[in-house]
């Protein structure tokens, strides 16, 4: 795997590791040159560009508890990444799957689906460029999202 792909990778898992911990700065930290689109090709309201605007988009959906995580593991696997070194982009595929235990819910996969991610380099590093999330599987998410 070239270094590129490596960094890439490693971006794909650092999403996870900080949703996770509930660091939602640094999760809209990691799409400071980039955006989150919440439905492919869908309307402005669905698309959240920049720090701020990802990180109003956690702070909506996302339920924290009291030692200010989630209580989820966002497992995340078939990454697969595809670079142009010349360009300085890459195209990415993965897929997750969330479990989630909380006082109230016994441990159990809330929802599974795919990331369809671009990634663009600025000055030397690689950025997300966008991130698309695709649900294909819905369990209890009620302890995990807001809405």
């Amino acid at each position: 795997m070239s270094d590129a792909a490596r960094d890439i990778e490693n971006l794909v898992y650092t999403y996870a590791e900080r949703i996770d911990a509930g660091d939602l700065d640094g999760v809209a930290a990691l799409f400071a040159h980039g955006r989150i689109c919440g439905v492919e090709d869908g309307p402005p309201e669905t698309v959240f560009e920049g720090t701020a605007r990802v990180r109003q988009m956690y702070e909506m959906a996302t339920r924290l508890y009291d030692d200010g995580t989630p209580k989820t593991k966002h497992f995340t696997t078939n990454v697969r990444i595809d670079v142009d070194e010349d360009a300085g982009t890459a195209r990415a595929s993965a897929y997750y799957c969330v479990t989630q235990a909380t006082p109230e819910l016994p441990l159990q996969v809330i929802v599974t689906g795919h990331y369809r991610d671009t990634f663009h380099r600025v000055d030397g590093a690689w950025w997300f460029d966008s991130r698309t999330m695709y649900v294909d599987q819905v369990g209890d998410t009620s302890r995990h999202l807001k809405f």
